[in-house]
């Protein structure tokens, strides 16, 4: 099963990623660890993504969609993975669709988690403190939301328009987030 996570930061992706994959069995491929990843390894696209990451610029989308094109040829993405943080464009997310077709394959289901921006930056700013985070400032963190906000709403049309997307609350508890995503996703194996 492949399913797309998409949601702000702060939302709960990480946490329920972990166990959603953990329930599955299939692999998490966060965006920001693959590119951090690509960067230590040194090859040629780790280079070219670096190139862009150092100059404090976003990574294109070719460069990304190649880099999710090499992960999801790895064996241990046969049976399916949780992408979190791709896409963020719709070009993206066309490009995801073409790279998917060629290895007969498809996205299975989209999880939007929703919350509120003021929870969020609450949330982040907790973060901040429990983990030292520097970046989580209430303006970074603002900035963020605006950004992920403008980037994401068309993604989100885009798969709502494929009949993919379902959007989970993301202000319940932990637990309650996970078993609507979980129900989510045991409907959708169903159908398929």
């Amino acid at each position: 099963m492949l399913i797309v996570f998409i949601g702000p930061p702060g939302a709960g992706k990480g946490t329920q990623a972990a166990a959603i994959v953990q329930r599955l069995g299939i692999p998490h491929i966060s965006t920001g660890e693959l590119l951090r990843e690509a960067k230590a390894e040194g090859n040629d696209l780790g280079k070219l993504a670096a190139s862009y990451m150092d100059q404090g610029h976003l990574v294109p989308d070719e460069v990304m969609v190649e880099m999710i094109d090499q992960r999801l040829k790895a064996p241990d993405c046969e049976h399916g993975c949780l992408l979190d943080g791709f896409p963020r464009t719709v070009q993206q997310a066309s490009s995801l669709d073409e790279v998917l077709t060629q290895h007969g394959q498809a996205v299975d289901v989209v999880i939007e988690l929703d919350c509120d921006d003021e929870i969020l930056i609450e949330r982040l700013s907790k973060r901040a403190q429990e983990q030292g985070r520097a970046d989580d400032t209430p303006d970074t963190i603002a900035r963020r939301q605006k950004s992920f906000r403008q980037q994401t709403r068309p993604v989100l049309e885009y798969y709502r328009d494929k009949g993919l997307l379902h959007k989970v609350d993301g202000m319940q508890s932990r637990d309650e987030v996970f078993a609507d995503i979980w129900k989510i996703i045991q409907d959708e194996s169903a159908v398929g």
